[in-house]
């Protein structure tokens, strides 16, 4: 694909959705793409589809049109994922991958092997957002389309942190600044402003962490427990997992947190040596060589003995 608007023609009514539990770069994917569509392409039934979403993606235009259910019996002519790498990643909207006439996938997750009927997937790329932002018509990029697509970039470069972050990618990010969106106050919100509720389950998780490998590996648990005596949900762990990859002479930071279901959602970083995505895909998830993640069923010290086996493993080699 070159261009976005390949795959409209035909598409009368068009679904847009991403991940289960969606990230800054999946939800800046999905809202810029609904916006984009909603402004040059109007006379199409466009809907977004997204989970539940932490308040600081409230600078986002529109979100509060975003569905957080599936329509039964709803079918589409046309179906666009994004930042999605495997089947069982899909959100709410799900069973549109098998209804919808047309399905399309745009992603940068290596591990991505293909879902839909089309597959734009960029490895290279820092975010999905950065890819969407490539397929655009840039002369029909609204400041409201460029903040949703700067908010994707941020979250997944790490504020240009990572090494996921290209010369392109500052190119682009700098390119969106122009157009005036609000980018202190994006930053602000999304990676220093929590809550007390979040500043204590933070410090909880870094007083009860362990070290691994001789000080090379970090581990931190959160416990279904834990997070009725804070009081925090999975959208207030956000953060925690990159504090921790900070600790001097750490190679790879381990995160677990209990879901609804009883298993543990396992988040992982990595500061180059370790390549968690390997980790992640081995234990049924996916992601990027620096960050990835995955969800384990068992007792949470087990896995995070697997997880910690599993990186002193590439220590080694």
């Amino acid at each position: 694909m070159k261009r976005i608007d390949e795959i409209l023609t035909g598409a009368d009514s068009i679904a847009i959705a991403g991940h289960v539990n969606p990230d800054g770069d999946c939800i800046g994917a999905c809202m810029a793409m609904y916006l984009y569509l909603k402004e040059q392409y109007c006379q199409k039934e466009t809907d977004v589809y997204l989970g539940t979403m932490r308040s600081v993606f409230g600078h986002l235009e529109a979100l509060d049109e975003a569905k957080g259910e599936a329509e039964v019996g709803k079918v589409y002519d046309l179906l666009i994922l994004f930042d999605v790498s495997s089947e069982d990643r899909i959100g709410v909207a799900g069973e549109y991958l098998h209804t919808a006439k047309r399905t399309v996938c745009i992603d940068h997750h290596i591990t991505n092997k293909g879902l839909a009927q089309i597959n734009h997937v960029v490895p290279e790329a820092s975010s999905s957002c950065e890819v969407l932002f490539e397929l655009m018509d840039q002369k029909k990029i609204s400041r409201a389309v460029a903040c949703a697509l700067y908010t994707g970039i941020i979250h997944d470069c790490g504020v240009f942190q990572y090494s996921n972050t290209s010369g392109r990618t500052m190119q682009i990010a700098g390119w969106l600044m122009d157009l005036g969106i609000p980018y202190t106050k994006i930053i602000e919100d999304s990676f220093y402003k929590k809550t007390y509720a979040q500043n204590k389950i933070l410090g909880q998780t870094l007083l009860n962490s362990e070290l691994f490998l001789e000080g090379r590996c970090i581990a931190g648990i959160v416990t279904d427990s834990d997070m009725e005596t804070f009081q925090v949900t999975a959208k207030d762990l956000d953060g925690i997992v990159n504090q921790m990859r900070l600790t001097e002479d750490v190679e790879a930071a381990v995160f677990l947190y209990a879901t609804e279901d009883g298993r543990f959602k396992a988040s992982m970083r990595s500061n180059g040596k370790v390549d968690v995505s390997r980790i992640a895909a081995a234990c049924g998830g996916g992601g990027h060589r620096m960050a990835a993640g995955c969800t384990m069923d068992g007792a949470p010290e087990e896995i995070v003995f697997r997880l910690v086996e599993l990186i002193r493993q590439q220590l080694q080699d």
